[in-house]
């Protein structure tokens, strides 16, 4: 063959491309297990960042065994549907931390599509189908004696998909942390909110409110509103986009939220249950009975 000429080259073109790809292929292939167990790493340190705010001794870095410390933390792992019943598990890794299951950022896209339509549906007997296909994840965690469920938010940001993760307190309501990520905000201006000053300084002790927005990230101060925070200055659309994100998947959470909170009311009623303020003073009251017997005690001796 002659190798100056165009049939040559269109060969050995082809030939080489098509070489090239199948060593791509084969690379990616090679690597799509270690590439997904970096993703499944990502979304446990998230929802573990979230839901260990309200513990100052959990601190979570790049030494941290997030597998080992979200498999004792976790209390139950499921998805639920847009009428708060409970829909499938997720595979806690109790007994093996590598079969620990959560959802992906694609999975949420997924839940976020089907959100959207939901709220775009009119037709009842529609609606009524899409609420029951939904599957939103739900983490619950035993922090310290309490139970803090941890719920996913995602939505479009200003130039891609922005995403996150909210931890509630027992009453379904009270945002003890929260943690954002995302994928292609302005660096300095969008991007802060994946930075610990804005989603915890902002949102900690906040609250979901009721209605149609349960919560809201608006331009100004809100320190007086509970159901609202500041947006970030100079990044109002990335904002404004992650309140809706929130709103959207909080709405939707919301029916298993009420029913887990009146779960913990019902059973807390019936075992009579006393504040932790009224133990501590009864303890404080015994205390001091103790200390005054014991002077009358020595004093009649």
């Amino acid at each position: 063959m002659n190798t100056n000429g165009n049939t040559y080259t269109v060969i050995y073109s082809i030939v080489l491309v098509v070489l090239v790809a199948a060593i791509l292929a084969f690379v990616a292939m090679s690597l799509q297990d270690k590439q997904n167990e970096n993703v499944k790493k990502e979304t446990i340190t998230k929802v573990l960042n979230a839901a260990t705010q309200t513990d100052e001794s959990l601190t979570i870095d790049e030494t941290t065994d997030v597998l080992k410390l979200y498999s004792e933390k976790i209390t139950e792992a499921f998805y639920v549907d847009g009428n708060g019943n409970i829909a499938g598990k997720m595979d806690m890794g109790k007994d093996d931390v590598t079969k620990i299951q959560v959802p992906s950022t694609s999975d949420l896209k997924k839940q976020n599509d089907i959100l959207k339509k939901i709220d775009g549906t009119e037709d009842e007997a529609a609606r009524a189908a899409l609420l029951e296909s939904l599957r939103l994840p739900v983490f619950i965690f035993d922090i310290n004696g309490r139970a803090i469920t941890v719920i996913p938010c995602y939505g479009a940001g200003l130039w891609g998909p922005i995403w996150g993760y909210i931890a509630l307190a027992e009453d379904g309501k009270t945002i003890d942390g929260a943690i954002f990520d995302h994928k292609g905000e302005t660096p300095g201006l969008g991007s802060k909110i994946a930075e610990p000053a804005f989603y915890i300084d902002r949102f900690k002790g906040k609250s979901l409110g009721s209605g149609e927005t349960i919560f809201s990230i608006e331009k100004g101060k809100h320190e007086d509103n509970p159901h609202c925070v500041d947006a970030i200055s100079g990044a109002t659309i990335t904002s404004r986009a992650l309140g809706k994100g929130i709103n959207l998947w909080t709405k939707y959470c919301m029916p298993y939220l009420e029913k887990a909170a009146a779960a913990v009311t019902d059973s807390c009623a019936a075992r009579t249950c006393i504040p932790a303020t009224a133990i501590e003073a009864a303890d404080s009251t015994a205390a001091a009975d103790t200390t005054v017997t014991g002077q009358i005690n020595q004093m009649e001796e």
